[in-house]
C-alpha cells in the first residue's frame, strides 16, 4: 500500500477527501478534516514511511516483528473507525493477520499460550 499512497500523494493528494465521510465516530470526521485535510500530501506521505515500516519490521523476524504485527493489528483495528464499508476490509484482514501473528509469536516464544 505505500506505493498507493506515494501515486496518490504525487497525483493528487485531495484524493484522501472523503475518506472519512461515513466514519463512525464524528470526531474522525472532523479530525481528519481538520487536521489531515489540512495537509494531505505530508500525511499520505507519513502514512506510506509507516507502511513501509511496519513490513520491514515484519521482514526482520524476531522481536521487531512481534511490534510490527501489534501495530498492524491495531491499525487495522482504528480503521475500522472510518465506516462500515472500511470493515469489509478490515474484517477478512483480521481473520489472516490474527492467526498469522500468533503463529509467529509462538515461533518467538515458544512457551507463549496457544
Amino acid at each position: 500500500m505505500a506505493g498507493v499512497h506515494l501515486g496518490i500523494v504525487a497525483v493528487d493528494p485531495t484524493t484522501y477527501d472523503g475518506f472519512a465521510d461515513h466514519a463512525l465516530l464524528g470526531f474522525v470526521q472532523t479530525g481528519w478534516a481538520e487536521v489531515v485535510m489540512a495537509a494531505p500530501a505530508v500525511w499520505g506521505l507519513l502514512l506510506m514511511a509507516g507502511e513501509i515500516t511496519l513490513g520491514v519490521l515484519l521482514l526482520l523476524g524476531g522481536r521487531p516483528a512481534l511490534v510490527g504485527w501489534a501495530a498492524v493489528i491495531v491499525f487495522h483495528l482504528l480503521l475500522m473507525l472510518f465506516g462500515w464499508w472500511v470493515w469489509l476490509w478490515s474484517v477478512p484482514a483480521l481473520a489472516v493477520l490474527v492467526p498469522l501473528a500468533l503463529h509467529d509469536v509462538r515461533s518467538i516464544r515458544p512457551g507463549a499460550p496457544r
